[in-house]
């Protein structure tokens, strides 16, 4: 199932992510999964929340570039090898992924991937068996 992830772009300068995560805490919205991309001038911040399309107005409001992206979201046994084997199902069936995240909680990993193809990702998770989130666990995580 597809969830959608916030892409908020930050000024490389202190303080930016504090403002970010100070404008969700102040609305309610958790904060789930996040990962942070850099480079020179900017960064990153890719995040699933509690609520992304209130997160989406409040981040707007506070004048931060932000767009909502889709992403599945899947979870995988906490063992060695268990990644490369689901990601050899999707690479083996030509899905690029764009990049992803993922944090492991005692027996099992949850995995977030942005792939390039949607719809045949969420195709071969499920000919594979893979758990594949809902929207709602996810936002809930």
């Amino acid at each position: 199932m597809l969830a959608k992830q916030l892409s908020v772009f930050l000024e490389n300068k202190s303080g930016q992510l504090t403002e970010v995560t100070d404008v969700l805490g102040r609305a309610g919205i958790n904060l789930s999964a996040m990962s942070i991309a850099d480079n020179s001038d900017f960064g990153i911040l890719r995040c699933i929340v509690s609520d992304p399309e209130l997160a989406l107005k409040v981040l707007k409001e506070a004048n931060y570039a932000v767009k909502i992206t889709e992403v599945i979201g899947f979870v995988c046994p906490n063992t060695s090898g268990s990644l490369a084997k689901i990601l050899k199902y999707l690479s083996g069936n030509g899905v690029f992924i764009e990049y992803m995240y993922s944090f492991s909680s005692g027996d099992v990993a949850h995995v977030v991937v942005r792939p390039t193809d949607l719809e045949s990702c969420e195709k071969i998770l499920s000919e594979y068996n893979v758990d594949v989130m809902s929207e709602r666990d996810l936002y809930k995580l």
